[in-house]
């Protein structure tokens, strides 16, 4: 079998406050991206809601949301220095961010670039997770459900410089669907960003376990899929509020091959085998020799779980 090799970078971030301008935001991506470059990285994955705080935190009317973190226009004057210096580099990047479509929807996206800085996939968040209504007795809101609504493009995989791409963001990470989805359009890397907060509004979980289920979700769909996960979290402190960080690059094999130390703006990088997911999905999840989809009707009939079948 023939190697075929990606220098696949994950840029993590570290904090973005309330405080903090786009500008400078822009400067700390585009000094990642160089650091990508110069140790290999033909695709950079930065980080969902990258170029803002993570803002469904906090309670607001939606249209002073969308006034102070959303963007009308990709790129725009602010985030063009990105674009400018993966065309300089040629290094393409995938990049988290908040939406205002032109019809003024507002999504959770994300876009992938290519080496010559184009816009060539999109993709909005289907999973999102979180409340709608405030909850004053919260230490902090997960609004999600308020300021977005939910993707309208589907899972779908981009060829990009040879290579095929899948995208997802933080939640959708949890959801076996969404990589099998993109699998069966013989998606090589997914790449996604995510902010998780270390403490579940909703229940009473272990810090240690909101680390322990982020990485077995990835590590499990990688392996079972044979495909590359690339995720970039933004972590740290965020005016007092904490995320976690394990930023991972993880193999067809289910092995992490890359992992962050820090909670900081960090890159990793690895030459990733494409070839090694080939070899998965022949051997040893080859679909189309034994899949039986006749039996899995259940998982689109139904969206909650009910009574057993007669």
């Amino acid at each position: 079998m023939t190697t075929r090799r990606l220098g696949l970078a994950v840029a993590q971030m570290g904090p973005v406050h309330l405080s903090d301008s786009r500008s400078a935001v822009v400067q700390r991506l585009v000094a990642m991206l160089r650091e990508a470059k110069a140790r290999g990285a033909e695709m950079v994955v930065f980080p969902e809601l990258a170029l803002t705080t993570f803002f469904p935190r906090y309670w607001m009317e939606e249209a002073e949301a969308q006034a102070r973190f959303f963007e009308a226009q990709m790129p725009n004057a602010e985030v063009q220095p990105l674009f400018d210096a993966a065309r300089e580099l040629g290094v393409g990047f995938y990049l988290g961010y908040a939406e205002l479509a032109e019809d003024g929807r507002p999504y959770n996206t994300a876009v992938l670039v290519n080496r010559k800085g184009e816009i060539t996939g999109k993709y909005r968040k289907i999973h999102l997770p979180g409340h709608a209504e405030h909850k004053p007795e919260a230490p902090f809101q997960h609004l999600e459900k308020k300021y977005f609504d939910v993707g309208n493009l589907g899972f779908r995989v981009f060829e990009s410089e040879a290579v095929k791409y899948g995208m997802c963001l933080c939640n959708d990470r949890r959801w076996p669907e969404t990589y099998r989805v993109m699998a069966l359009q013989s998606a090589e890397v997914v790449m996604l960003g995510y902010n998780t907060p270390s403490l579940n509004i909703h229940w009473n979980e272990p810090v240690h376990l909101r680390t322990t289920t982020h990485l077995v979700s990835l590590q499990a769909n990688a392996y079972q899929n044979g495909i590359w996960v690339a995720a970039a979290a933004k972590c740290g402190s965020e005016d007092g509020h904490h995320m976690i960080g394990s930023s991972v690059i993880v193999a067809p094999t289910g092995e992490i091959v890359a992992r962050t130390l820090t909670e900081d703006d960090e890159v990793i990088c690895v030459s990733a085998d494409l070839s090694l997911g080939e070899h998965f999905r022949q051997h040893v999840f080859n679909f189309a020799k034994h899949r039986r989809p006749e039996h899995y009707r259940l998982i689109v009939d139904r969206v909650g779980a009910g009574d057993p079948l007669p």
